[in-house]
Formats: C-alpha cells, structure tokens, sequence
C-alpha cells in the first residue's frame, strides 16, 4: 500500500458515496423488519465479499501480473482498495434486491434481474474511472487501472468480461441472500441463523467467484481462451438472458400485488443509487471531456432511468386496482 493520493475528484466521489452510504443505513434501520441483520448482510458483502475478491486482484496488478488491476489509493483504503469501491457494489445490489421485494417480484428471477442491473450500472461508472489519470506525488496515476492480456477483447480499455462479472456476481449474492433468508424463516427467525447466514452467502458467494464457474460465463474457459471473442459472445447471451427473464417476470406476473409502493422521499437512497450516482459520472464525465465514452455513460443512465419509471408504472398501476 502507498501514501494517500489527494486528486479532489476522487475525494468528492468517496465523499457523495460515504454519505449515500449512511443515509442508506439510516433507510434499513427504519424500513426493514429485520435492520440488525440486513446490516450484517452490508458488513459481509463488504468486507468478506467483495473487498475480498477485489483485494486479491488489485494485488496482483500491484505486483504487475497481466490481467488483473490497481486502484488509486484514497483516503479510506481496504487494503489495496478504496472502502467506497465495495460499498457501492452493495447499494446497488441491496437496492435493487429493495425494489423488488416492492413490487412482489418472484425470487426465480431476482439473480438474473440484480445481475443485469448491476451491469448497466458498471457501463456508467467504470469508463469513467478508468479515465480518471492524474498526476500526483506517486506520479502519474490512474483511479482504476487494467492490466489485459495481450489481445485481449476490451471496452474502452476495460476487459469486456468484466462487464459480463457483474451478471453473475451480482447474481451468486442474491441466490445465497435469498437461501439464507429461506432458512431463517424456516428457523422461526432464529437471531443465531439471521447472524449466520450473511457470512455464509459472502463465504459461498466468494467460492463461485473464484471457481471455474465464473471462467465459464466469462469466456467459455476452459474451451476457449481469455483473449478470444467468446468474451463478447458471453456479454451478449448473458445480457439476453436476462433481458428475457426480466421482461417475462414483468409480463406474467403484471398483476401480482405490491408489498409496498415507491416513495420518493422516503426511499430517496434507493433512488439515488439507481439515478443520482449515474447522473454525477455523466457530469464528471462531461465537466472532464472524455467525449468519446459519454455515450456509454448516458446510455447506461437512460436504461436505469427506463428501469425506473417502469417500476414505478408497475407500482401505481397494482395500486389503483386496489
């Protein structure tokens, strides 16, 4: 680990992160029925999750491996990573994971449909930190830096297969979580399952990551190579899939009741992970001149925003037929 890098960009985004983060908090303590334990879920995902995948590739990439990358070092560090990076993989996992359970969505599809919008929500983010190159007092420095394969298929400098990750990262989270939550209800609630079982889908969901499954779905390894096209094969059919799951669930459960309607004032966290976190990459986006990757950026918004408003549709629909 270095010194702390002082690029005042940086330092407003983990700043707005930090903040949504609590506030987030503040949301779960009074929203959720069970707080303590969606909390641990936080805490877990966090620190035994996904800080510790990333931590284990931002190694490498510090130690100059080819494939892996490095993180520029901010003021609250994991290790080799900034805090805010895992705690905004969390915000849009568990809010996503929030909208659902709103609008009585069936759990069959939930991994498919937290997998997909986690992975639009990286094309408004990670291009722009991959951009973000400054010069400091470690020299010329990078807030996420990639290291690909020689041939390597890449977007924007970024491997394509690390769009296709957040499908099924996003994914392994949610079939544990929703596992876990099955059998803490099955034990009555039991506060020692509650306290488990988070750790459990971190451990498990960990163990996915890291295995051959996860090759799989990213280029087809073991039968085709890193740096074939099947990485963009695999982006496209995973991404359809899930399409195809969200819209199905949509059509065919239309007129399934709501748990509970949006409130935008109330649920402004939710909200501002889905729109306000994408709004302020296409403004640094747009104040920074990267030109040429604000298209992706303000695509990737559009679709959230899309995302948005027919979730809110569903819901005023359901309710006026009360």
């Amino acid at each position: 680990m270095g010194n702390i890098t002082i690029v005042p960009v940086w330092i407003i985004q983990d700043i707005l992160v930090l903040i949504i983060a609590a506030l987030m908090v503040f949301y779960i303590i009074e929203n959720e029925e069970r707080p303590k334990i969606v909390l641990m879920q936080f805490i877990c995902f966090v620190f035994f999750y996904a800080s510790a995948f990333e931590n284990v590739a931002a190694t490498m990439g510090v130690m100059g491996k080819e494939g892996f990358y490095a993180y520029g070092h901010s003021i609250l560090m994991i290790f080799n990573i900034p805090i805010t990076v895992p705690i905004i993989e969390f915000l849009i996992v568990y809010s996503t994971l929030r909208v659902l359970k709103m609008v009585n969505i069936p759990s069959w599809s939930k991994p498919f449909i937290v997998g997909l919008m986690a992975m639009i929500f990286d094309f408004s983010m990670d291009p722009v930190a991959i951009k973000q190159i400054f010069h400091t007092a470690e020299g010329i420095i990078g807030r996420w830096s990639f290291i690909p394969l020689p041939g390597e298929p890449l977007i924007y400098g970024e491997p394509v297969m690390n769009f296709t990750g957040w499908i099924y990262i996003g994914g392994y989270w949610t079939v544990f979580i929703l596992l876990g939550e099955w059998w803490h209800k099955k034990k009555n609630y039991s506060n020692l399952i509650g306290y488990i079982y988070p750790f459990l889908a971190a451990i498990l969901s960990l163990a996915c990551l890291v295995s051959p499954i996860s090759n799989f779905f990213n280029y087809m390894g073991p039968f085709f190579s890193r740096a074939s096209n099947m990485q963009w094969v695999m982006l496209i059919s995973l991404s359809v899939i899930s399409v195809g799951v969200l819209v199905l669930a949509f059509v065919k459960f239309w007129d399934r009741k709501v748990i509970s309607s949006m409130d935008y004032k109330k649920d402004f966290p939710i909200m501002f992970t889905f729109l306000g976190f994408p709004l302020v990459n296409t403004i640094f986006c747009i104040i920074s001149g990267y030109m040429q990757i604000l298209w992706l950026v303000v695509l990737a918004q559009v679709l959230l925003l899309l995302c948005w408003i027919g979730i809110h549709i569903l819901s005023k629909k359901v309710i006026l037929k009360k």
